[in-house]
C-alpha cells in the first residue's frame, strides 16, 4: 500500500501538468478561431496605387517612364533629372540602351 502510495503521489505532478496544458493549449486555439473569425468578418479597404505606378519585374513598383535613361527606379522620385515633374515633355528624356 506504502508504494501504490508513492507511486501515485510521484505521479500527480506531471498528470496535474498534463491536464493544465491540454486547457491552456483548448484556450489558446479558442481565442486563435475567433481571432481569424473577426479578422476574415471585417472588410478592410482596398489598397489602390496612382496610375503612375507600374511593376516591373525584379525592380518592383516604379513611378514615371521606366524606358528613360534617367528613371531612378523607385516608387518615390521619378529620375534625377526630373525627380517631381511629370515624364511626358520632358526635354531631358534620352531612351535606355
Amino acid at each position: 500500500m506504502t508504494a501504490f502510495f508513492i507511486v501515485v503521489l510521484g505521479l500527480t505532478p506531471s498528470i496535474l501538468s498534463i491536464w493544465m496544458m491540454r486547457r491552456a493549449d483548448a484556450r489558446a486555439q479558442e481565442r486563435l478561431r475567433l481571432a481569424i473569425e473577426s479578422v476574415s468578418a471585417r472588410r478592410l479597404p482596398s489598397f489602390h496605387l496612382p496610375p503612375e505606378h507600374q511593376y516591373v519585374e525584379g525592380v518592383g513598383y516604379v513611378i514615371g517612364d521606366f524606358s528613360c535613361k534617367f528613371n531612378a527606379r523607385s516608387s518615390y522620385i521619378r529620375c534625377a533629372v526630373n525627380p517631381f515633374g511629370p515624364c511626358e515633355g520632358c526635354s531631358q528624356y534620352q531612351e535606355r540602351e
